[in-house]
């Protein structure tokens, strides 16, 4: 079990999809975001979801609201709430919407994360994933005066902080669902893998 607290970002628009992907069937369960609580469930020793209600979904989970009363659907709102809720000095993040990053790509980024840093995310040939890392409590500053200043680009944070980028070859497994033929597609990969 992964000692670190992992957040699960569920709170984003979902415009591209047309309804929120989150809520989505996935996987053998009713949505994508209990699919993925409950498999990360069991490698992490806590889950959160960070979402901007509470009462979003209709199973048991820790769910983190924004506290931020905002119409912004960026993930600035959930880290400022996420950490102002949490203790922890740095947190796992990823996105609801890319189901298939497992144990390996979660490991490794662990192993590379170190306490002079602010971030440790994933990268690969088509970019950063700045949804798929580590951030560290050093960063809550930053991601607060993004928050007031409407500045949500993670990828400029994250260039301008004490940040690692761990390269990955497969871009298979940070797959992302926006689009409804990324989620078809997405549905009868999980269905062959299973």
């Amino acid at each position: 079990m992964f000692d670190i607290t992992c957040i699960i970002f569920a709170g984003g628009k979902s415009s591209r999809m047309g309804r929120d992907k989150s809520l989505l069937p996935f996987g053998g369960f009713e949505t994508l975001a209990q699919y993925q609580y409950e498999r990360l469930k069991k490698i992490f020793n806590r889950v959160c979801i960070s979402a901007k209600e509470a009462d979003k979904f209709d199973f048991e989970a820790d769910v983190i609201p924004d506290i931020v009363e905002t119409g912004i659907f960026a993930p600035t709102a959930g880290f400022v709430s996420v950490f102002e809720h949490l203790d922890d000095d740095r947190i796992f993040v990823l996105s609801v919407d890319t189901p298939f990053v497992g144990r390996e790509e979660i490991s490794a980024l662990i192993k590379a994360d170190k306490p002079s840093l602010d971030a440790v995310v994933a990268k690969t040939d088509s970019g950063i994933h700045p949804m798929c890392g580590i951030y560290h409590r050093s960063l809550l500053r930053q991601f607060r005066e993004m928050l007031y200043n409407d500045n949500h680009r993670l990828g400029q944070l994250l260039k301008s902080s004490q940040a690692d980028f761990i390269f990955f070859g497969d871009d298979s497994a940070f797959a992302n669902l926006n689009q409804p033929h990324e989620y078809e597609e997405a549905l009868l990969f999980q269905q062959n893998r299973s």
